[in-house]
């Protein structure tokens, strides 16, 4: 049964006084005034919500094939193709063997990115939690085929292995996207263990970036030099738990959503090489999860890159992430989609071109009425796509401007 939570009023904006500069944002609060009245002629549109499928379970990611149809990954180690992006669209398992799915918590089938030239190739990569003999092992990048029929898919290989998984599934990440320059970029958990984000010889708790062909390293990385072919995957560090990326179109900019404790959960901009300052093991000296520390601590680390916006002393749970793009969009062009689980909405950022924030609104039409939301991807065809993830009868809901 979903339990209504308490939201922010109806439809809100942030004005923000933007200060900082692009490398180092710094972090705004998550105070909430209301809007003003619209002048006739300048009201943002209103969302159109379709149903475009339902009857999932924790929809996780979505990707967009070329003939126009769906692949979402489900939680419990399932994977489902929709016939289409209009409501009502069928939906189908296809076959795959996910038997060495970690299915517990968080954890389980998790992020999804189709590869370019997919039509020739058939080829998409996802993210799992990974066991063996029943005991959890790793977390880990598959790539796979999708048989011509598209009643099955066929494991290729494991793109890559190695990254740290709680038996609990607990702080699991785990979300991949295609940059413009063909990086993989990849969002992933600290597992809830003190000592992993600040570690650079550990995948946790980082945001890699790596080859989509070979999982290796790409040699503009900013720790390329080192030994390490972990710390060579590194692009930023310092995470708690990331679950969204976002691509900010024809600038280069990449944003993530950030899950916080019982506070502050983040959207980052992300600086190549940047600490993002989580240290639960307190440098080092505390042994146990010590959920108290700063998200950002720039005390213990004075270059901490610091939030572009936090939820203050609240959290969320935020979670998928991307750009509203296309004139379809209006007054909303441009405007960074957040999606949260536990708030059971979305937040829509405004963000200037040096990468500060203007102002954070809340459509109505989100605001406590889909459940629990999971992922946020913009489709070819402009629109947004968002998964619900209540674990009954999940959908995938098709947004646009009314």
């Amino acid at each position: 049964m979903r339990v209504r939570k308490a939201g922010i009023a109806a439809f809100v904006s942030l004005a923000v006084l933007a200060t900082g500069c692009m490398a180092d944002p710094v972090a705004t609060p998550a105070t909430i005034v209301p809007t003003a009245p619209a002048t006739t002629g300048t009201a943002d549109p209103a969302l159109k919500v379709d149903e475009v499928t339902a009857g999932l379970e924790h929809g996780w990611d979505i990707g967009f094939l070329p003939d126009g149809k769906l692949l979402v990954t489900q939680r419990p180690g399932k994977l489902a193709l929709i016939a289409g992006t209009s409501p009502g669209s069928a939906s189908k398992e296809v076959t795959a063997d996910f038997s060495d799915v970690l299915v517990n918590g968080e954890g389980g089938l998790m992020g999804l990115v189709v590869h370019p030239g997919f039509a020739q190739s058939r080829r998409f990569t996802t993210c799992q939690t990974h066991k063996e003999g029943g005991k959890a092992v790793d977390i880990r990048l598959v790539t796979w085929t999708l048989a011509a029929d598209e009643s099955r898919a066929t494991r290729v290989a494991d793109l890559l292995t190695g990254l740290p998984v709680n038996p609990s599934g607990r702080h699991s990440g785990c979300r991949p996207v295609l940059a413009a320059d063909g990086a993989l970029l990849v969002g992933t958990g600290d597992t809830a263990r003190p000592s992993i984000s600040q570690d650079r010889h550990s995948l946790g708790g980082k945001v890699l970036r790596i080859d989509l062909r070979t999982g290796k390293p790409l040699p503009d990385n900013p720790f390329i030099s080192s030994a390490d072919p972990s710390e060579q995957r590194i692009y930023t560090y310092g995470h708690r738990n990331v679950q969204g990326i976002a691509l900010r179109p024809d600038t280069g900019q990449v944003f993530t959503g950030e899950h916080g404790p019982t506070f502050d959960d983040e959207v980052n901009l992300l600086r190549a090489g940047g600490n993002y300052g989580w240290d639960p093991s307190k440098g080092g000296t505390e042994t146990s999860y010590d959920e108290d520390v700063p998200m950002t601590d720039t005390d213990r680390f004075p270059d901490a890159v610091r939030a572009l916006w936090t939820t203050g002393k609240i959290t969320e749970a935020i979670c998928g992430a991307d750009f509203l793009t296309g004139k379809q969009w209006g007054s909303l062009e441009g405007m960074l989609a957040v999606v949260a689980l536990k708030g059971q909405k979305m937040l829509l950022l405004r963000i200037d071109a040096a990468g500060a924030l203007l102002e954070v609104r809340l459509p109505p039409e989100f605001d406590d009425k889909y459940g629990r939301l999971r992922a946020a991807r913009s489709g070819p065809d402009g629109a947004l796509y968002v998964t619900t993830s209540d674990g009954d009868n999940d959908k995938v809901l098709r947004l646009t401007a009314a």
